[in-house]
């Protein structure tokens, strides 16, 4: 066994479906070296997705379980490992580096860490982007579809919100990083949604502002109206989160603006469409597009595979000349149901055995 408990929680992290890809450089080290001690990175390189009680993890480690049960829950307060309920008491279980370990950090990200991030971004994240199905999914707002058109509950970033009984919001993670590193850019910051099917489950949370349903509407409104692309888990269930993401900053978006990798996030089941009797070419929605999907000739052409169906140039159009119909339904990439499904797709694509880390 490797004795260093950071390239061992490294090897962890990248057997997960998500995937943690090593360097020939140990950036990665560094970076699980900022955030966890030794003695927490030789835990969690133990820990699985599934979640565990500190007795049960004490008894499969061989560890007192007072002294463990202490290490876990402040691993847990500093957003390193996920936790929750187990048989009535609290569990705990690993969390993958990105979607996971490294968005917990938004409030207390330094331009140590950002630079870190950037460091080991460059060398690979290449890897993580490329793999299908893709980490995210673009989600447009239901008021960008087309009237009478079929929504299904996972399809509208709108309906997903409905769906939620609690929501919160914090600040993006990925403009904060860029801004530490000296690259910012003019898009707000505090635009990243977290939703609980849980009444009043964010109300006394010490990182994240609570909103109300209204709120939560109006900020999902605010960040369509500066261009930002609503995605989330790539999955029908279990959705918790919306990022509004742009290409200056996000760390998925930006594989496509500074990498050249199409297809990083799952496209909409939508498509755009042009009313070619309403569109006199003011050229309004073109700065809208951060896919390159449109261009200008009499009235707005649109290349349907670009597209994306973010739905932000309907948005922008003054005339209502656009707006996103359903793609025919062979174009429509099936969403994975339940994350474990997305996350046994995955696995498959990567050639990893999933059970070996449950």
């Amino acid at each position: 066994m490797n004795n260093n408990p950071y390239k061992r929680l490294a090897e962890r992290l990248d057997a997960l479906p998500n995937g943690f890809p090593l360097t020939e450089d140990g950036a990665e080290l560094r970076l699980l070296a900022k955030l966890f001690t030794a003695e927490e990175a030789a835990i969690a390189a133990e820990l699985r997705l599934s979640m565990e009680t500190p007795g049960e993890i004490a008894d499969r480690l061989g560890k007192d379980p007072k002294e463990l049960k202490s290490h876990l829950k402040g691993m847990a307060q500093r957003g390193l490992i996920a936790w929750g309920k187990k048989d009535g008491q609290v569990g705990y279980k690993l969390m993958p580096f990105v979607v996971g370990i490294y968005e917990f950090q938004a409030g207390t990200i330094d331009q140590e860490l950002a630079q870190l991030f950037e460091d080991y971004y460059q060398q690979v994240f290449t890897d993580v982007l490329k793999v299908k199905p893709q980490v995210h999914r673009v989600v447009p707002i239901g008021e960008t579809i087309q009237t009478g058109m079929e929504i299904r509950p996972y399809e509208s970033a709108t309906n997903i919100v409905d769906g939620a009984s609690s929501w919160a919001v914090t600040d993006c993670i990925c403009r904060k990083q860029k801004a530490l590193i000296g690259d910012p850019c003019q898009h707000s910051l505090d635009v990243c949604m977290i939703m609980s099917q849980r009444p009043n489950a964010f109300d006394n949370s010490p990182t994240l502002h609570s909103l109300t349903y209204e709120e939560a509407q109006g900020t999902l409104r605010r960040a369509a109206n500066e261009g930002l692309v609503h995605s989330v888990s790539n999955s029908q269930e279990g959705l918790w989160y919306i990022c509004n993401c742009c290409t200056c900053s996000c760390g998925i978006l930006r594989g496509m603006a500074e990498m050249g990798i199409a297809n990083v996030v799952a496209k909409s089941s939508f498509v755009n469409h042009v009313d070619e009797d309403l569109c006199f070419a003011c050229e309004d929605c073109l700065e809208y597009c951060q896919f390159d999907a449109l261009t200008m000739a009499d009235t707005v052409v649109i290349n349907a595979v670009r597209c994306v169906g973010c739905g932000l140039c309907v948005i922008a159009c003054p005339e209502d000349a656009l707006a996103l119909v359903r793609r025919p339904e062979a174009d429509i990439l099936k969403t994975p149901v339940s994350e474990r499904d997305w996350m046994e797709a995955r696995a498959f694509e990567r050639g990893l055995e999933i059970t070996s880390v449950l």
